[in-house]
């Protein structure tokens, strides 16, 4: 989902700010716990069931942060597809597309995967997020094999340093970070020269973040697949930088992971091509740090009212 933020980012308030699980952090691998699931009796031969915990950082102001959901849930089509056949253990989720049914609390959730079609090319799997019995995110997941040669056509993106420069903005210990817990579970800056709203003034409705995460994150190939995913959600709305500030609730996400990071940072480029008077697009193309493209999303969203 597309984060929340207040008009006032020096203002703290009590409903933006979520205490950390300072056990999570001091593992050095917070990501990795939050993609770790455990297998529960299923009622259907057919159907993988799973249980997983998100922790409070990950977590937007009291909102669980929708890229995380489809990362968890991206982790729960994996395991049950490779566990259903061997052979399909080389196959990664390149594509989710997710509808946000209802906002879960953080804490316990289950994941429950179906598998819809196995080829030798493609397979395709759908999970349902249930929390306290409703399914409150369902996503779409098609499987298939990453990138692993040059690419014939990419355009470089130059003009963004590989990583965050002086006067980058952390979120951590800041007003940012103040409604954006996920910065407790990695290392994430804003590129000021494009955040204009920071200074309190307009913009182009676009922004720019690194993103790195913690060493014990990058160890796990799988891992570090998953937290790819996660990032293509990463930026505030875009719309901040015409003065609208708020939660901006997501219609519909498509998420495409291309292959799997490099060690060190990522860059998170978010456009948009029209903000309207009721919905917004926005697109987020994640680059790894040898500059190849790893993940992009684009989500259809609702656009805060006007402050």
């Amino acid at each position: 989902m597309m984060p929340e933020l207040t008009a006032d980012l020096e203002q703290d308030t009590a409903s933006g700010a979520v205490s950390s699980d300072l056990q999570t952090v001091a593992s050095g691998a917070p990501f990795s716990r939050v993609v770790t699931l455990t297998e529960l009796l299923s009622p259907t031969p057919d159907t993988g069931r799973y249980l997983g915990i998100i922790d409070k950082i990950w977590t937007i102001g009291p909102k669980v942060h929708g890229g995380t959901m489809v990362a968890t849930s991206a982790a729960a089509a994996t395991r049950w597809l490779r566990a259903s056949d061997a052979a399909l253990v080389a196959m990664a989720p390149i594509a989710a597309s997710s509808d946000f049914l209802g906002a879960p609390e953080p804490g316990e959730v289950e994941y429950e995967v179906h598998i819809r079609k196995v080829g030798r090319q493609i397979c395709l799997v759908d999970v349902n997020l249930i929390q306290q019995g409703r399914t409150l995110v369902r996503t779409a997941f098609t499987f298939g094999h990453l990138d692993d040669v040059e690419p014939i056509y990419a355009p470089q993106h130059g003009d963004m340093p590989v990583e965050p420069p002086a006067d980058a903005v952390g979120y951590r210990g800041s007003s940012m970070g103040k409604v954006v817990n996920v910065a407790q579970g990695a290392e994430l800056y804003l590129d000021r020269a494009w955040a204009r709203f920071l200074d309190g003034a307009k913009g182009e409705p676009r922004l720019r973040l690194w993103m790195r995460p913690f060493d014990g994150d990058q160890q796990d190939a799988d891992v570090a697949m998953y937290f790819g995913m996660m990032s293509a959600d990463m930026s505030p709305p875009v719309p901040v930088n015409l003065g609208h500030f708020g939660w901006a609730p997501t219609v519909q996400m498509t998420t495409y992971l291309r292959r799997r990071p490099a060690p060190g940072w990522l860059r998170i480029i978010a456009t948009s091509h029209e903000v309207g008077g009721r919905m917004f697009d926005e697109d987020q193309l994640v680059l790894d740090s040898t500059g190849a493209v790893v993940a992009q999303s684009r989500q259809l969203a609702l656009v805060p009212q006007q402050r």
